[in-house]
């Protein structure tokens, strides 16, 4: 993820969580997103932090609504929204943020 080459405005899924214990297809699922997402028009990056046993966020960028309207349509997505609902999380919270100003620095 190149964080020189955002420009404002753009937006911010961010997507915290805590994982169940039923993790039967996860990582693949996971794999599976992580790649198509890179895929789709308008996907600018993401970054995670934390392992998800406790609490971990996942955040990823684009560039506009559309983009991310047309993620939230697709339906590998929509298969992996099910079976977080259903399996593989204890809980989830989803957010989406407008950037209207970002400032990256590098030491």
């Amino acid at each position: 993820m190149n964080r020189r080459e955002f420009k404002a405005p753009y937006y911010a899924v961010l997507f915290s969580y805590k994982r169940g214990k039923d993790l039967e297809g996860y990582l693949e699922m996971d794999e599976r997103t992580l790649e198509l997402a890179r895929t789709m028009p308008g996907y600018l990056g993401h970054e995670s932090a934390g392992d998800g046993a406790e609490h971990a966020i996942f955040i990823s960028y684009w560039k506009d609504m559309a983009s991310i309207e047309n993620w939230k349509i697709n339906t590998t997505h929509q298969e992996a929204k099910a079976k977080g609902k259903t399996q593989w999380y204890q809980w989830y919270h989803s957010q989406i943020s407008k950037v209207e100003h970002s400032s990256f620095n590098e030491l």
